[in-house]
Parts: C-alpha cells; sequence; structure tokens
C-alpha cells in the first residue's frame, strides 16, 4: 500500500503523522524487515484511535513506543564436547515497562538477529498488556542452536549466556521464558546458574519445572490459548470446534498441545510440519498419533518425516506447507511469515473460514489483507497466541505468593484470559469502525493500556 497523503496549508502532499513514523524507523533501523512488518501493521492501525486521542500525538507517545527502552548485546563464548571454543551472540530487548517488569522469551535458533528480536519484543508489549496482567514487553535469545548438541554442550552454553544476562533480569525488573529452542532444559540449566550466580531463589525465569516453581498448564497455555480464542471467534457465528477438520504447521510445543486441545474440543488435526516440510493424515492425528509425536519430537527429537514410518496412511511432502490441504480452521503455529499469499488464497479456495495464529507474526500482510477481504476469521498472534504469557504471568503470580494451582484452577484462568482478550478485540474493533476485525481491536486495546500508563508516567 503507497504512503498516504495529505495536504498542508500551502498545497504541498506531505506524508501523514503514521506513515512519516513508519519511514522513520526504516531509517533508524536499516537491514530489520520484520520489525519494519510489525512497526507498519501496528502503527497503521492505530489511525483510528490518534485521530480521536490527539494528546498521544502531543506527547510522542508513538516516536517513544517504536523505540527500544534498553537493547543488550554480548558476546557467549562456550566449550563443545572437543574442547573447541564456540562463540555465539547473546541478546535481550527490553522494549516496553510501562504496565510491568518485561517479560517474554529466549528463543534459540541460528536466525536469531537484532531485527527478529525487536519484532518480538513489540509485538509482546501489545500481547502482554491484552492479558490484563502487569507485564511490559522484552524478547532475547541467541543465534545458538540446540539441535545436533549434547546436554552437556547446552549446558555450558546456558550457564555463558546467563552469566551475562543475570546482571540484567529480576523479577521484578526483566522475566525471561522458553520460545522456539528453549524448552524446559534449556530453562533448566539457566535458571540453575542464575540461582548460583545471585544466590537467590526467585521467579526469575518462566517455565520451570513443576517440582521447584513451574505452573500447570505453562507448556500447554500457548497451544490451548490459541484454540480458545478460535473458539470463542466461532461463537460470534454460532459454531463450535465440533467436526472441524484443521490443518496445524509446526511440531514442537504448540502445535503438540494445538492438536490436543482440538481433540478434546471434537474437531479433527490433519496435518503437522518441520523445517524440512509436512506430513498430512487424513485419519486426524489422535491422542495416540500425539503421543508418538511428542516423543519424536521432545526425546529422540527426531525430523515429522518419521511419522509415516509409524503411520504409513499418512504422507510427508517434502520442503512444502501445509496451506494446501483442504480444512475449515488453520493453525500456523511455526514461525514467522510462514503463511505467504498464494497460501492464504489456497487457504480461502479450499473452504477456510477461520485462522487463529499460534506463532508470532506467521501471516505476511498481503495474506492478512486476503483473509480480511474473504471475512475469515483471523485471530492475530498478538491475541490468539497471548496463552503463553498469559500462564507465565500466573506462574509469577504463584511464585511471589510461594504457592501452586491446581490445574483446573491455572485452566480455567487461561480460558477466561483468552475469553476477555477476544471479547476486548471484538469490542474496540467494533468501536473504532472495523467491526469483525481483530488485527485492528486487538493492536487498538493493547495500544490504549500502554499509551496511558506511557502518559501517566511523564516523560521517561
Amino acid at each position: 500500500m503507497p504512503p498516504k497523503r495529505e495536504v498542508t496549508v500551502e498545497g504541498e502532499p506531505r506524508m501523514s503523522y503514521v506513515h512519516e513514523l513508519i519511514e522513520l524507523a526504516k531509517r533508524h533501523n536499516p537491514g530489520e524487515p520484520e520489525f519494519h512488518q510489525a512497526v507498519d501493521e501496528v502503527l497503521t492501525s492505530l489511525e483510528p484511535a490518534l485521530a480521536r486521542h490527539p494528546e498521544y500525538q502531543e506527547n510522542r507517545i508513538l516516536e517513544r513506543l517504536i523505540e527500544p527502552e534498553r537493547v543488550i548485546l554480548f558476546r557467549v563464548p562456550w566449550m563443545d564436547d572437543q574442547g573447541r571454543i564456540q562463540i555465539n551472540r547473546g541478546y535481550r530487548i527490553e522494549f516496553n515497562s510501562a504496565i510491568g517488569p518485561y517479560k517474554g522469551g529466549l528463543r534459540f535458533h541460528p536466525t536469531v538477529n537484532l531485527g527478529i528480536l525487536k519484532f518480538l519484543a513489540f509485538e509482546q508489549t501489545f500481547k502482554n498488556a491484552l492479558t490484563t496482567l502487569p507485564m511490559g514487553g522484552g524478547k532475547g535469545g541467541s543465534d545458538f542452536d540446540p539441535k545436533g548438541k549434547s546436554d552437556n554442550e547446552v549446558m555450558r552454553f546456558c550457564q555463558s549466556l546467563m552469566t551475562e544476562l543475570a546482571r540484567h533480569i529480576g523479577p521484578d525488573t526483566d522475566v525471561p521464558a522458553g520460545d522456539i529452542g528453549v524448552g524446559g532444559r534449556e530453562i533448566g540449566y539457566l535458571f540453575g546458574q542464575y540461582k548460583r550466580l545471585r544466590n537467590e531463589f526467585t521467579g526469575v525465569l518462566t517455565g520451570k519445572g513443576l517440582n521447584w516453581g513451574g505452573s500447570l498448564i505453562r507448556p500447554e497455555a500457548t497451544g490451548y490459548g490459541a484454540v480458545y480464542f478460535a473458539q470463542n471467534m466461532l461463537a460470534t457465528r454460532n459454531e463450535t470446534l465440533e467436526d472441524k477438520i484443521c490443518t496445524v504447521s509446526g511440531s514442537g510445543n504448540v502445535a503438540q498441545y494445538t492438536v490436543e486441545k482440538v481433540n478434546q474440543l471434537g474437531g479433527k488435526c490433519v496435518t503437522l510440519s518441520d523445517s524440512s516440510g509436512f506430513i498430512h493424515d487424513p485419519d486426524g492425528i489422535d491422542a495416540q498419533k500425539l503421543a508418538y509425536v511428542m516423543k519424536l519430537k521432545n526425546v529422540k527429537r527426531g525430523r515429522i518425516k518419521e511419522y509415516v514410518d509409524q503411520y504409513p496412511r499418512a504422507t510427508f511432502h517434502e520442503g512444502a506447507r501445509p496451506w494446501g490441504v483442504p480444512c475449515n480452521c488453520a493453525f500456523p503455529s511455526a514461525t514467522q511469515n510462514e503463511v505467504e499469499l498464494r497460501d492464504a488464497e489456497a487457504l480461502v479456495k479450499n473452504g477456510c473460514t477461520l485462522v487463529s495464529e499460534g506463532a508470532n507474526m506467521p501471516t505476511a500482510p498481503d495474506a492478512v489483507d486476503v483473509f480480511i477481504a474473504n471475512k475469515i476469521l483471523y485471530g492475530p498472534g498478538k491475541a490468539a497466541n497471548a496463552g503463553g504469557v498469559a500462564v507465565s504471568g500466573l506462574e509469577m503470580a504463584q511464585n511471589s505468593q510461594h504457592v501452586t494451582w491446581l490445574r483446573d484452577e491455572v485452566d480455567k484462568r487461561l480460558n477466561d484470559i483468552m475469553r476477555t482478550i477476544h471479547d476486548t478485540a471484538f469490542a474496540i474493533a467494533k468501536e473504532y469502525g472495523h467491526a469483525g476485525n481483530y488485527v485492528v481491536g486487538a493492536n487498538i486495546a493493547g495500544f490504549l493500556k500502554v499509551a496511558d500508563a506511557m502518559l501517566d508516567q511523564g516523560l521517561v
């Protein structure tokens, strides 16, 4: 979409305020396309709110919002099992603390760079605001790849990273969690080193083991939350997930528990994927098959193509994504920009009526336009996948009270939070003239909470 233009008193054309800021962000952050994309998507959707609230422009809230409060970059030296010294980069982006301590995951993956983490931290700021919990936005990680590494190599890397990171985080300052490449094993090693360095047992990380401060439902939370959000979207059309055919991308934590919850609600998931391709099982991935996937990916750390060796009625599609498979509902749960324009068109053509994002920004902007133009129920990641950070916030609450809630209580709170996020985004979209557009509703709702807190706290 070309930049919008206004006409000044002198008659000379100029860019609108929002598009001037988008161009400013691109100039100030060269070579960071994911961050540019996130800023463009959020700021463009905020125009109705800015027109109604001139105080945000007067106080330059947006200029402050697109600039991280703090960016931390450091060297992470570690030794592999052959005694060779390896060097990686570590990052922590502390983006916005207007409504609470920085909160967001750590990602270990070769593709990690400054631009990707800034996009994730920027998105996290609004996502956390939507949860109704007091959490600011942050993100971090490293270009370290845990795949193919021994437990001892992962431990040495995590200990080296935490040796530097520990000075920047804390239960009332910045509370990291897991993300791609950072599961229970990595959180354990990171927490152990933090405890060793600081001589304190605090809720500085979430996603901890159940026997040392973790919360029930935390591993399931992002996947469950994306399904709960889908359930609420369907309810606006008097539908349920019963008998719906669902395609799911990814095969990690989010995808696994998306499948589990869809099964529990009567739907049928027929795909999973990883970087090598996707499997299509027309019979559905039931509880027994899902247990096999969990063992394959979480214990053996194998590839999804091995699924067809165990279940030969399924087919493996090398180097492809599952969006050409006919379905009623789609759950992108792998990584950013995995749903491109042609994928969105294929989904619409094949009868998909709902997309609920388990991953962060998995849909490219022109694909989002296709969904909205075709009145697809489209739940953007900052709303639909907020369940993970919501239960992280509940884990922080349990840690601060030195209590552990029962599984049913955490699950009920998660369901309630996802319903609140849905209802808020739905109502705000309607209020600002974009009924049914969850992108506009979620962005404005999250923005209003953060912007008002920034106004209250003065120029900081």
